[in-house]
């Protein structure tokens, strides 16, 4: 008799450890890599800021973040300076002497085309998640789905009428590695989850799954968001029923 109260307070007491473990988890981690990234941008810039413009000299403790303030400001201005002609002509300058550089002209030329397309052309990001038998029939892979292009490899392989699609496979739990691949389109399974939710999967190796969205299709075929359950009878269009008049019958 004595065990079940004791028992009990045990797990209470189990249970409030995991909820405080689940709300402060996050932002211990999160305060972590914030705090983190802002150390690592001070220990780079705040050695080239002199001495006198730093506050650090003036205050008995290190200001955390005076590097990162100085480095927004200073990629603002080159931004700004870059939108003239003079500031272009200049980075177009600095750009012909890299060009002549072999081995630092390939990887500044796929950095730039990285950062383009991630913050300049949204339209060139990934539209879409999907899945992909892969790595044998059977087992599905979680896949982003790339915008369709014409490229050297379409025009080698693409089947008629069934396109290949670029398709990133992310590693989990770090998706910003993983396997490029091209797929036939008729292939790919598409989802209706966002480029969000499809991450948010692959980071928490499955554990934290979208709101599962179901679609009714009425009889005329228009899709219908609701939970999956069968209509009703008198929310579904009834057939118009043919009514016949004695004079209508056919004669025997």
């Amino acid at each position: 008799m004595s065990d079940a109260p004791r028992t009990s307070g045990m797990t209470r007491l189990r249970n409030y450890f995991l909820t405080g473990f689940v709300v402060c988890a996050p932002l211990a981690i999160t305060a972590y890599i914030a705090w983190s990234f802002i150390g690592w941008v001070d220990s780079w810039v705040k050695p080239y800021i002199p001495a006198r413009y730093s506050p650090d000299t003036y205050l008995p403790v290190p200001v955390p973040g005076f590097g990162l303030i100085v480095a927004l400001v200073l990629i603002t201005l080159i931004g700004f300076m870059t939108a003239n002609i003079v500031g272009r002509a200049i980075v177009n300058f600095g750009e012909r002497l890299l060009g002549r550089m072999p081995l630092v002209r390939g990887i500044y030329g796929s950095l730039k085309q990285i950062f383009q397309t991630v913050l300049s052309n949204k339209g060139d990001m990934f539209r879409q998640v999907g899945l992909v038998e892969y790595p044998r029939k059977g087992v599905w892979s979680l896949v982003f789905v790339a915008s369709e292009k014409e490229t050297e490899i379409n025009q080698k392989l693409d089947q008629e009428g069934d396109p290949l699609i670029a398709v990133f496979m992310p590693c989990t739990p770090n998706p910003t590695t993983g396997f490029l691949m091209y797929v036939l389109k008729s292939d790919i399974v598409l989802l209706d989850m966002t480029i969000e939710d499809g991450a948010k999967l692959i980071v928490s190796a499955g554990l934290v799954a979208p709101e599962l969205k179901t679609k009714l299709v009425t009889v005329n075929g228009e899709p219908i968001a609701g939970n999956l359950a069968n209509p009703s009878l008198g929310a579904l269009p009834q057939p118009a029923r043919k009514s016949r008049t004695a004079s209508s019958r056919p004669n025997r």
